[in-house]
Formats: structure tokens, sequence, C-alpha cells
């Protein structure tokens, strides 16, 4: 019998994951650039302002569609909700949210089909995918990475599932992460209690 795999409890996103969610669409679209004329004025490009709070919801609903594309009704989901993490540029004042869950619970096939389901309905949702197959990884998960052409989110998707490279996986599941662009905090907001 193959050995489990070993993997800790929750584990972040690959650093080539997290560049792209960090430098793609998804972060593009919530630091706007404005027309021309302003980025001769100014520089630094700017963030939409936005409440805390509001952002939190916005991630929870955005999660919300993508379990909803993996439609797998007797999964169970991971609870905890979006978090916030600083923009490096000005992390006094930009910050964007980040929210790990995963759906497990249920046999294998019905991940594998759940997560075909995912990669097949993020285009007609306005996603692109800017990344599918095997990551690096040992075991060579397979992974998927979009960036919704509306919103300024991306999406982490991986399945751990048994492979003959690692044997039996002993918690099957697939792992999300939803990270939004760069916001501006209102004026006023101290983004040090909020994280």
């Amino acid at each position: 019998m193959p050995l489990a795999r070993r993997r800790p409890r929750w584990r972040p996103l690959g650093a080539a994951a997290l560049l792209l969610m960090l430098t793609g669409a998804g972060c593009s679209n919530a630091v706007g650039h404005g027309d021309d004329s302003s980025r001769a004025r100014s520089p630094r490009p700017t963030a939409t302002v936005l409440g805390v709070d509001e952002a939190r919801k916005k991630a929870k609903t955005v999660s919300g569609q993508v379990l909803d594309l993996i439609d797998i009704q007797a999964g169970e989901v991971t609870e905890p909700g979006p978090s916030i993490a600083p923009c490096g540029q000005d992390p006094d004042h930009l910050y964007r949210t980040v929210h790990p869950w995963s759906v497990r619970g249920v046999s294998e096939d019905e991940l594998k089909a759940g997560f075909q389901r995912l990669r097949a309905g993020l285009p007609g949702k306005g996603w692109k995918i800017v990344q599918y197959g095997p990551n690096k990884s040992p075991s060579k998960t397979l992974e998927l990475t979009a960036d919704s052409r509306s919103e300024p989110y991306s999406v982490n998707a991986e399945l751990w599932v048994s492979n003959p490279a690692t044997g039996a996986e002993e918690d099957p599941k697939i792992l999300l992460n939803i990270v939004s662009g760069c916001r501006r905090a209102p004026a006023g907001t101290d983004l040090s209690t909020s994280y």
C-alpha cells in the first residue's frame, strides 16, 4: 500500500500561483491607471476606495459564485471568511482581501468532477484561465488560476486527490484561494486593526 502524502493542514499558495494572482488581471483591475493624461500627472496608480467590511462581503460573494460552479452539494465547505492583507506599495492605506477555503468530505471522483465543472464554467462567468495543469510540487497537484475580466479578483484552485506519484491522499479536497486586487481604505481607517 502506498504511503499517504503528508501535507500541512493549510498550505499557503505556491509562490508562482500567488505571483500570478498579485500581478495578474485581478490586481491590475483594482489599481486603476486612468487615461494617458492622468498618468502624466500622477506616476503612482490609484486604487478604488472601499471599506474593509464591504471588501470582505464582496470576496465572500465571489467565493460563493466559485462554489456554485463547483456544484458539490454534499461537500463540507470550510468556514473561515475573507481576511485582509496589506499591499506592499502602501501598507498603511492599501489592502487586499484573501479568502482561503476548501471543499471536502466527498469522494475523489466527485471532487474531480467539481474541479472540471469549475474549469469549464469560469470562462462563461467572465473569468480568464491563466494557468491550468499539474503544478511543480512533488505530487504534481492539478492547479488552476483564473482572473476575473470584470472585477479585481483572481482564483487559485488545487485538486488534492490520490495519484500514482504520491499514493493515497489522506484528506482529499479542492483547495481554493480568492484574492482581490489592491483597494484603498477610506480616510481615517486604521488598517492595523483590520488584519
